[in-house]
């Protein structure tokens, strides 16, 4: 088994700290989140009846509360002390919650998951190898990592739209100073889809499905304002990946 390593705790996750409340209500009911990458991740999971699945960077717990009512045994590992105590109140003491740094060693044996869930968590990380390879290594053969991230491409416009000179093939950090309406300081880094697709084979997996879905189907009927005069509900914000280990 891999042991976490003393490392100090990162900016992110004393950001979240601050934020975990508010973040947590923001996502309940978020057009981004309640009606686009949860419905998302939970129709690429499909049926988990059985399945041993580990949340890597579970938030609040929403995805690990969709694994549990899909008859999932599930683990959930946040490096926000604040998210996970959230979590603890809704899934329960008997729930496996920890806290733990994606950017170190996993806590768990070889082969011990069928799924992997990592729902945008990947994007506060500079270097994508060890905890891909960390997620390659606790998946049984044939087990599945599915994953949600930012859309290169609406990043590298987002940036060129604020007249920013940025080189979409280079990975490189984006600083919010201002997250949920509250003053924090969370560092994202950016980087082309050819480099995460490279970063997925480089760690051992095969790229099975890649997704840019629409919203859940209420979503239109719930922010008419933001699919007004739009003839496909289909927009650019998150990418989705099935790798097969």
């Amino acid at each position: 088994m891999s042991a976490p390593t003393s490392e100090p705790r990162s900016d992110t996750a004393d950001a979240y700290d601050t934020i975990a409340e508010a973040y947590s209500a923001e996502n309940e009911s978020s057009l981004l989140n309640a009606y686009y990458n949860r419905p998302a991740i939970r129709d690429l999971l499909g049926d988990v009846t059985g399945r041993h699945v580990l949340d890597a960077g579970c938030g609040s717990g929403p995805i690990l509360l969709d694994l549990v009512a899909g008859g999932a045994t599930v683990v959930g590992i946040d490096g926000s002390q604040g998210m996970i105590d959230i979590a603890r109140r809704r899934l329960g003491p008997a729930t496996d919650l920890r806290v733990a740094d994606l950017a170190d060693p996993l806590p768990f044996d070889d082969a011990v998951f069928d799924d992997v869930v990592c729902s945008l968590a990947l994007h506060y990380l500079e270097d994508w190898q060890p905890p891909l390879q960390e997620m390659r290594r606790v998946l049984k053969p044939g087990g599945r990592l599915v994953l949600s991230v930012e859309h290169p491409l609406v990043n590298w416009f987002s940036a060129r739209e604020r007249g920013e000179k940025t080189n979409y093939f280079s990975t490189r950090p984006r600083h919010e100073k201002n997250w949920i309406d509250q003053s924090v300081d969370i560092t994202f880094w950016d980087r082309s889809l050819s480099t995460m697709c490279q970063s997925f084979l480089d760690a051992g997996f095969r790229i099975a499905r890649v997704e840019e879905p629409g919203p859940a189907p209420e979503a239109v009927e719930l922010f008419p304002e933001f699919f007004a005069d739009r003839e496909d509900p289909r927009f650019l914000a998150f990418l989705f990946f099935v790798l097969e280990a």
